[in-house]
């Protein structure tokens, strides 16, 4: 299991793209292990698959760690993130140049619907222009972190 570098900028939508196609959606279910400043390791059922994922660095440059693991190891794991849980449904949405994830987060986090572009390098994030249905970028905000929104939910986000 080696690192790879992970370039991501993060954007909130006012709007899902009117062409976006919602019949292949992923539900993810996602819980924390282990959260320190700088490092955090979850667990993570997407679709059918199972994950295990450490993730190091802040800011929109990390390296990540991710393993497939059983499902029978993920429930192994699961007890062990109460408290520190999302749902969500992942759609992919073709740009020009990259995928942009979807996130329309459920329960307690619904109506969120964050994005996700991972880009190749520094300088290509810093040129990309985001889609009119993006209302703002939320890289650098805590508030939308995914431990964050696991951890407190969206009390301090207006609905």
């Amino acid at each position: 299991m080696s690192g790879e570098l992970e370039i991501e900028r993060k954007y909130l939508l006012h709007d899902l793209p009117p062409d976006l196609d919602t019949s292949n959606g992923k539900d993810i279910q996602q819980g924390y292990l282990c959260l320190e400043d700088g490092r955090h390791v979850r667990v993570r059922t997407k679709g059918s698959k199972f994950f295990l994922t450490v993730k190091v660095g802040e800011g929109i440059v990390r390296t990540e760690y991710e393993a497939e693991i059983s499902k029978e190891q993920f429930d192994v794991f699961w007890p062990a993130t109460e408290g520190r849980r999302l749902e969500k449904v992942r759609h992919i949405y073709p740009l020009e140049q990259y995928e942009m994830e979807i996130d329309v987060y459920a329960g307690d986090l619904a109506p969120l619907v964050v994005a996700e572009v991972e880009f190749p390098s520094i300088s290509a994030s810093d040129e990309f222009v985001p889609p009119a249905f993006v209302s703002e970028e939320v890289s650098g905000n805590p508030l939308f972190s995914n431990i964050r929104l696991a951890l407190e939910g969206l009390k301090n986000f207006a609905k």
